[in-house]
C-alpha cells in the first residue's frame, strides 16, 4: 500500500495546501493544466505521514480536521469530495499541549490525532547507545565500501558525548570520522 510522507515545516504555507489537498484544473495561474491530485489522494488505501505537524499553519489545521472527520478531501477550487481510506500518522518535535494552550494548534485536531503516542528518548538517554554507534558505523563502512574498524577508544568517546543533535548529529560525525 502507498506510504506518503510530507514535512509540514519544509513546505511554505502558501504551497502546503495544494500539496496536501490538491487542486482542480484552472485553480491557479501557474498550476498544472490538469490540476493536481495532492498527497492525500496519493496515499489513498495506504498511510499518510504528517511530519512536523506542530508547524502546520492554523488555517490548514482546520482543513485537515475536516479531512479526518469526513474521510474525504476536496481539492482546492473543486466542489466534489474524493473519499479516502487512509491511516494517518503524525510526528513533531513540538510540545503540542503547549501549542494548544498558546492557541497555535487546534485543540480539536490535537484530540483527533492523539491516538497511540510514542516518545523517543534523546540519544544521550538511550541504553543501547554503544550498539547503535557500532551499527551506524558498520552501515557507513558498508555504504562507502571501506575496510576500516571502529576502535574502542573512538566508540567510547562517541558514547560519552551529549548529542544535542541526536541521531542526525551522530550519523554526521560517523561519516566524517
Amino acid at each position: 500500500k502507498p506510504f506518503v510522507a510530507i514535512n509540514c515545516a519544509a513546505i511554505p504555507a502558501s504551497l502546503l495546501a495544494s500539496e496536501l489537498f490538491g487542486y482542480a484544473p484552472g485553480a491557479f495561474t501557474d498550476g498544472a493544466k490538469n490540476g493536481y491530485s495532492g498527497k492525500l489522494v496519493a496515499s489513498n488505501s495506504g498511510t499518510f505521514f504528517l511530519d512536523e505537524i506542530g508547524d502546520m499553519p492554523l488555517d490548514l489545521q482546520a482543513y485537515l480536521l475536516r479531512v479526518l472527520d469526513e474521510r474525504s478531501v476536496t481539492p482546492l477550487g473543486c466542489n466534489k469530495a474524493i473519499p479516502l481510506d487512509v491511516r494517518f500518522i503524525s510526528a513533531t518535535h513540538c510540545d503540542l499541549v503547549d501549542l494548544v494552550a498558546r492557541g497555535r494548534f487546534r485543540r480539536d485536531l490535537y484530540y483527533r490525532i492523539r491516538g497511540a503516542e510514542v516518545t523517543l528518548p534523546a540519544l544521550r538517554n538511550r541504553s543501547d547507545l554503544p550498539e547503535l554507534v557500532s551499527r551506524l558505523f558498520r552501515e557507513e563502512v558498508l555504504r562507502l565500501d571501506l575496510t576500516t574498524t571502529l576502535s574502542s577508544e573512538v566508540a567510547n568517546v562517541l558514547c560519552r558525548y551529549d548529542w544535542p543533535g541526536n541521531i542526525r548529529e551522530l550519523r554526521s560525525v560517523i561519516r566524517v570520522t
